[in-house]
């Protein structure tokens, strides 16, 4: 005679609803909510190993507090291409002027404020007008006129390349103001007791430590209130646990050396901003309407046109600033400055997990596709690895992150 052992089997609750967990049940949860989030923390665990990998190596000298300044510094720029480059990917677009813009506003500002000896405030503006105004333009003939963006930003590419050759005349061109020159490359100023670190710093890091878990706090009720699917408990401490140590870790080297770059807190400012524009705000979701289904987001009434003209505006304007924060941070504008900027911003997008056919990725998983170039970059340096090599395993990582994407998702869909 059959048992119905089926009937006196408790169903199991649900990860992130309270239900009870232990043992192996516990470790099958996490495993499980790190199998579902792999696409927004294998790059984070990547950027961690690829940390841990170069400071053995370096034998501690990646992580000297010098030299992490310097690797905020010398990335600044590839990072706010990355932030705009991942907008458009989103979008199903790519941007291949970025490079050749970034340059040709340099040149600007170099006419501007060395030519002209115009005050590096009102120049700053006047190029970021420009940028918007080129930015403008392509995504003018990409929404309206329904030319690629392909093709529409590789004109683009060359018309502003050749455009920083008519200012500059071949020449390089500066110096720049002092007050320019600190913004790319001066730091937060001193402020309150001798404590042997930079105390505005360690304000900053503690502030930004509390932000960032209160708001992943309050993202996670709201996704409890909605039904939405959330981390199990334990492995969302976990998750908090590990921002905090690499934020604090973070903070405190920079509080030893010098303090925070600005052009960190400009950083901060962008991620912050975009990455709020990307959940909260309607462009955002537009955006990713956009890419992920442009049929029905037209159905559904949005105006596809008008976002893609914006989306591009916006980059152009974000090629403008990394063109003055590269120009300052060199002190001089050149003809040749931002050589494969594109294929570096492009590279970090789809390294933070961003898909060729759009409608993915995150301004956080930019950034963090920045830093793992950044990181390589810098500790293939350190360790000696030739420019050569370094051009091979650069793209090896691409190769492997893009190939690990399309793995996962599969390995989802099944």
């Amino acid at each position: 005679m059959s048992t119905d052992v089926t009937a006196k089997t408790p169903a199991p609750a649900p990860p992130g609803k309270g239900g009870a967990a232990t043992g192996d049940g516990l470790l099958q949860l996490m495993l499980d909510g790190m199998r579902r989030n792999m696409r927004q923390y294998g790059m984070l665990i990547a950027l961690g190993l690829i940390v841990a990998l170069f400071a053995v190596w370096t034998s501690g000298d990646l992580l000297l507090p010098r030299n992490v300044s310097n690797l905020v510094l010398q990335n600044s720029y590839i990072l706010i291409l990355a932030i705009g480059m991942m907008l458009v990917i989103i979008a199903g677009h790519i941007d291949l002027s970025v490079g050749s813009l970034t340059a040709f506003v340099g040149s600007m500002a170099a006419v501007f404020m060395v030519r002209n000896d115009m005050p590096w405030p009102l120049a700053v503006l006047l190029c970021l007008a420009v940028g918007a105004v080129a930015g403008a333009v392509q995504g003018f003939f990409i929404a309206y006129g329904g030319i690629p963006s392909f093709i529409v930003t590789l004109a683009g590419m060359l018309i502003f390349r050749g455009l920083t050759e008519i200012f500059l005349d071949g020449q390089t061109l500066g110096p720049f103001p002092n007050g320019l020159q600190k913004v790319a490359n001066g730091f937060l100023p001193e402020v309150g007791p001798n404590t042997n670190y930079h105390n505005l710093t360690l304000l900053l890091g503690f502030a930004l430590i509390a932000f960032v878990i209160f708001q992943e706090v309050r993202d996670r009720k709201r996704q409890q209130e909605f039904d939405l699917e959330v981390l199990p408990t334990k492995l969302f401490l976990l998750k908090l646990v590990a921002i905090g140590a690499a934020v604090l870790t973070l903070t405190m080297l920079l509080a030893s050396y010098k303090g925070a770059p600005i052009v960190l807190l400009i950083l901060g400012v962008l991620l912050v901003g975009f990455g709020y524009v990307m959940r909260n705000a309607v462009i955002g979701r537009h955006i990713y309407a956009i890419g992920g289904n442009l049929p029905a987001a037209k159905l559904s009434g949005v105006k596809d046109k008008k976002v893609t003209f914006l989306v591009f505006l916006n980059m152009g304007m974000l090629a403008a600033l990394a063109g003055l924060v590269f120009a300052a941070r060199f002190n001089a504008a050149s003809p040749k400055a931002g050589l494969n900027f594109e294929l570096e911003a492009i590279a970090a997008s789809f390294i933070g997990g961003a898909s060729m056919s759009g409608g993915v990725g995150t301004v956080l998983g930019a950034i963090i596709g920045g830093l793992v170039l950044g990181v390589l970059n810098n500790g293939m340096n350190l360790v000696g690895i030739g420019t050569d090599w370094q051009q091979v395993i650069k793209g090896l990582v691409l190769l492997a992150a893009v190939g690990f994407d399309v793995w996962n998702k599969r390995k989802v869909g099944s």
